[in-house]
């Protein structure tokens, strides 16, 4: 199944595509991701993992999130993966909690060079 995703959804969140893209994923079996938060310096890294991305990172944005996100200031999303079961994002969140800062830094690198807050990328991401 092709879906067609207007190119102004990101601006323009009532955009047809939008919709469409919105109530394809509706009936979808709940799926997971995993996320990785930073501060405004990139000094601290924050690794998590939901079934709702868009919630999720709204709620660490607005102070809501977990205490450490909201200790050290992580507000920005700077990586995420999408899993088509929550019990494979766990796996997987757990596996790169595992791994070396140096490591993270590489997979953000690939995935956002630049490192931008791609929380506008994610909306209807639930």
């Amino acid at each position: 199944m092709y879906i067609i995703i207007c190119a102004a959804a990101r601006h323009y969140p009532a955009c047809p595509g939008n919709l469409v893209l919105n109530a394809y994923l509706s009936t979808m079996p709940k799926g997971g991701y995993i996320y990785i938060m930073t501060n405004q310096t990139k000094t601290v890294l924050y690794t998590g993992v939901t079934s709702d991305l868009y919630s999720r990172v709204y709620q660490h944005k607005n102070g809501r999130g977990s205490v450490f996100t909201t200790k050290y200031n992580c507000q920005l999303l700077v990586y995420y993966e999408v899993f088509d079961s929550i019990e494979a994002a766990i796996r997987r969140e757990k596996r790169i909690k595992k791994y070396p800062r140096q490591w993270k830094e590489n997979l953000i690198n690939e995935f956002n060079p630049a490192w931008n807050d791609l929380f506008d990328s994610v909306v209807g991401f639930h």
